[in-house]
């Protein structure tokens, strides 16, 4: 078994490598990055003597000698909302793979200082790269003022020129799903919207595009805050119209608080509305009824997300999209309307 520790006890250090190898520390330097040639047989030895000393070589001292940073900064505009945390987490288990670690900066809002704030926080830094969670205004704002002097890669649900993406098509899920409710007989379908990243986004443009296509009546958006008891007055509104027979919430929380102001206002989901959500937040499935939704896998997203920033640190001529269709999750709290 090899020796786990060098002089005095402590983790081994390049210089015991050097020592144990018989050669200078540049020489390991060389055979750790391959930035140099070095001869078959002072590479032996030095590889002999890193498993000897199970030598690992810390993040600061790969930066030292290969002059490149192995840490990349994620900005987002939240980091407790579900999937912003899965994105992060996905992000975090691809970076840590490839042997990079994640520095996270939270945009607390679009305000001018706090963006300035936040990405001044990001560009003192020496970092290999940025991946911005473009899901809100402040994601957006900060992506905006960022500069163009390393790999940058924008996660979010619709696609924008000008800069690398991962994305998930939102448009054609929340299309996809407010056809199905349409198809299980419903005149038109109501939208509760969460605040939009843009002035509209992917979710409110496919439900809307559905309902042309069907020559369906396009009714008021009603707008929700990011706090799920903000559905339920919501929810009291629309169970007090008779013509409402089916609700599209732009995310799955919404969509619960929703529920819950149409089951106080003494209606019944799904057999008097419809609800459906986005996201397949974990709770969904333990709703009640369970909820259908749009299942969006943020970890992959978070994942595809850092290989298209690893290859363009890599090469700058890398593909600069990936994009996915979210899948519907169908489940009891959405069926036909009943017949009056």
């Amino acid at each position: 078994m090899g020796r786990t520790v060098g002089k005095e006890g402590k983790n081994p250090t390049i210089s015991d490598v050097a020592e144990l190898a018989g050669v200078s520390v540049p020489t390991v330097s060389r055979v750790l990055t391959g930035a140099a040639k070095v001869s078959a047989a002072k590479r032996e030895q030095v590889e002999a003597a890193i498993a000897e000393l199970n030598f690992r070589p810390s993040a600061a001292a790969r930066v030292l000698v290969s002059r490149k940073s192995r840490t990349i900064a994620v900005i987002a505009g939240n980091t407790s909302r579900y999937g912003y945390a899965e994105t992060i987490r996905g992000i975090e288990i691809a970076a840590r793979a490839e042997g990079y670690t994640v520095m996270i900066t939270v945009v607390e809002s679009a305000d001018e200082d706090e963006v300035n704030r936040a990405v001044e926080a990001v560009e003192m830094q020496t970092l290999a790269g940025v991946v911005v969670l473009k899901f809100d205004p402040p994601g957006v704002a900060a992506l905006n003022r960022l500069g163009t002097g390393r790999p940058l890669v924008a996660l979010s649900g619709t696609r924008e020129a000008g800069v690398p993406q991962a994305v998930l098509d939102e448009a054609a899920a929340a299309e996809e799903l407010t056809a199905y409710l349409l198809g299980l007989g419903h005149r038109t379908v109501h939208h509760v919207r969460v605040p939009p990243s843009r002035r509209v986004d992917g979710r409110t443009t496919g439900w809307k595009r559905a309902l042309r296509k069907a020559n369906a009546p396009v009714p008021p958006v009603l707008d929700a805050t990011w706090e799920p008891l903000s559905g339920v007055p919501i929810g009291r509104v629309l169970a007090a119209d008779p013509e409402v027979t089916a609700v599209f919430c732009g995310n799955d929380e919404i969509a619960m608080g929703v529920m819950r102001g149409i089951t106080e206002a003494g209606r019944r989901v799904p057999e008097d509305i419809s609800v459906v959500g986005f996201d397949d937040h974990p709770l969904a499935e333990l709703w009640s009824p369970p909820l259908t939704t749009v299942e969006q896998d943020f970890a992959g997203l978070g994942q595809r997300g850092f290989a298209l920033l690893l290859e363009s640190m890599n090469d700058e001529n890398a593909r600069r999209y990936s994009s996915e269709r979210p899948r519907i999750a169908f489940r009891a709290s959405a069926a036909p309307p009943r017949i009056r």
